[in-house]
């Protein structure tokens, strides 16, 4: 097993790490502060869109709540796609060495959480502008980040199935014809798509712990 940290703190790290234990490769330092980083992924679509944010007028403010509904929003969104990786792959493999149902499995689980946590991520976005004028604020800046990470984001994550299909083909030429390795590959599997979920969810967690801090006050 890949053997990674159940922390959802770091889950951004964690997952860079599993797939470069994927690749057998060496973990990754001095890489950019992500201030500067996020610079350059930004481009100048993305600076016009995060300034026409951080610019707008403040937004008039709804009578307040508390986070409950968004709480459970989001523990039903994060359930539903942990019981997807769960269930493995809807169709069985033709061979021990054929990766094919896992592929679509990996790609199904990808598509179903960019899909799922999108929506998720709106829906906290309309809470707090319904909340206070900061808080509009804070959905907007997050509306103009999203779109203006998203292309290297898919990049990252383009990396997962490709890496998962590589760790398949190695655990096959290492272990022969003992199929014992297959339930070795699927813990690892499973441990790679949790881990992206985590990293899909940061962004959602950060609005939902701006809720809980305003709801607080």
């Amino acid at each position: 097993m890949l053997h990674g940290s159940a922390s959802p703190g770091v889950a951004g790290s964690e997952l860079t790490r599993l797939l470069a234990r994927l690749a057998d490769g060496p973990p990754t330092e001095g890489r950019p502060a992500f201030g500067e980083r996020l610079g350059h992924w930004l481009g100048w679509a993305g600076a016009i869109s995060l300034a026409s944010a951080l610019a707008a007028g403040q937004a008039v403010p709804a009578a307040g709540r508390t986070a409950g509904s968004e709480d459970a929003d989001f523990r039903r969104v994060r359930a539903a796609l942990e019981a997807a990786i769960a269930a493995g792959p809807a169709e069985p493999a033709t061979s021990p060495d054929d990766f094919g149902p896992f592929h679509r499995h990996c790609l199904g689980l990808q598509q179903g959480m960019h899909d799922a946590v999108a929506a998720l991520r709106r829906r906290l976005r309309e809470a707090l502008s319904r909340r206070s004028a900061a808080l509009a604020r804070v959905a907007a800046i997050d509306a103009a980040l999203e779109p203006a990470l998203a292309t290297q984001e898919r990049r990252v994550l383009a990396l997962v199935p490709q890496r998962l299909m590589a760790h398949f083909e190695r655990l096959g030429r290492e272990h022969g014809e003992d199929a014992g390795w297959l339930a070795a590959f699927r813990e690892d599997l499973d441990e790679v798509m949790r881990a992206e979920l985590a990293h899909r969810l940061l962004p959602v967690q950060g609005l939902l712990q701006t809720l809980h801090d305003h709801d607080a006050r």
